[in-house]
């Protein structure tokens, strides 16, 4: 076999193990593989090959890594404002059970409703709240 012929063997394998895996880092590595096939097919001696497999697939590795660390995932769409137009809206509790849930009208309808504890707020007590998620058909309250 040629070391062209190895090089995309290897570049199909790591296709498929990323395929498998769904982990995009494998795809960069096989671009990485390609660049060595790349290299064979233009003619450069193995060490070059190997040399321009690693930095390429390396690189395109510690870019992705960095482009990621910048640009975080998005939240939920049970927290998402993008997503769900009730995130931050109030409502009025006029009381909570013993086991942190109430009843609240919101948009004309009842609605099931949970309490999450805050710093500024440790106890659940009645008054205005703020909609941080909503769970189902449930919302989850913290207080203003």
């Amino acid at each position: 076999m040629t070391p062209f012929t190895v090089w995309c063997v290897l570049t199909g394998l790591a296709v498929l193990a990323e395929l498998l895996t769904s982990t995009f880092y494998l795809l960069l590595v096989a671009f990485g593989l390609m660049a060595g096939a790349l290299a064979s097919w233009a003619g450069a001696s193995l060490s070059s090959q190997v040399l321009i497999a690693a930095f390429t697939g390396g690189a395109l590795v510690l870019a992705w890594h960095l482009w990621r660390r910048r640009h975080p995932a998005e939240a939920p769409a049970g927290q998402n404002p993008d997503v769900n137009l009730d995130i931050g809206s109030t409502v009025q509790v006029s009381h909570w059970e013993s086991d942190g849930r109430a009843t609240v009208q919101y948009r004309g309808a009842t609605w099931s409703a949970e309490w999450r504890a805050s710093p500024t707020a440790p106890v659940a007590a009645p008054g205005p709240h703020r909609i941080v998620e909503v769970v189902g058909n449930r919302l989850v309250l913290q207080a203003i």
